[in-house]
């Protein structure tokens, strides 16, 4: 392999996190195992809907949730600094705005923020009453 080519995969591999797959000439074919990661799978957003769920989210989310909290959505982004969690229903809205660690609430919906970056959150939602 070029050597500038092996330097671009390792330099992509550095900025990326995900690991790289050089192929090597002559080398025995591997098990049938694939060599690109697969990707991160999609929140599964439904099980939020009574209110209790972790998350891993990558980008906003918007999800429908039990109409017992007085709201019907639950739409959440976030930066790298907060996360923004707003409740919408008929005639109603409600917001917190979360840092990292921190636990609030949206109209009987807590929500923790276990971790966050600019490219992830990592959270947690409980009913609070």
């Amino acid at each position: 392999m070029p050597v500038m080519i092996a330097a671009s995969v390792l330099l992509a591999t550095a900025l990326t996190g995900l690991p790289a797959y050089v192929p090597v000439p002559g080398a025995a074919a591997d098990d049938g195992a694939s060599a690109v990661p697969a990707a991160a799978t999609a929140p599964n957003l439904r099980a939020c809907h009574d209110g209790r769920c972790s998350l891993t989210l990558r980008k906003s989310v918007s999800f429908r949730v039990s109409s017992r909290f007085g709201i019907t959505r639950l739409a959440i982004s976030f930066t790298g600094h907060s996360v923004r969690v707003k409740g919408t229903g008929p005639g109603v809205s409600s917001q917190a705005l979360l840092g990292e660690g921190t636990t609030g609430s949206v109209n009987g919906i807590g929500v923790r923020v276990l971790s966050l970056s600019s490219g992830k959150a990592v959270l947690r939602l409980t009913p609070v009453r």
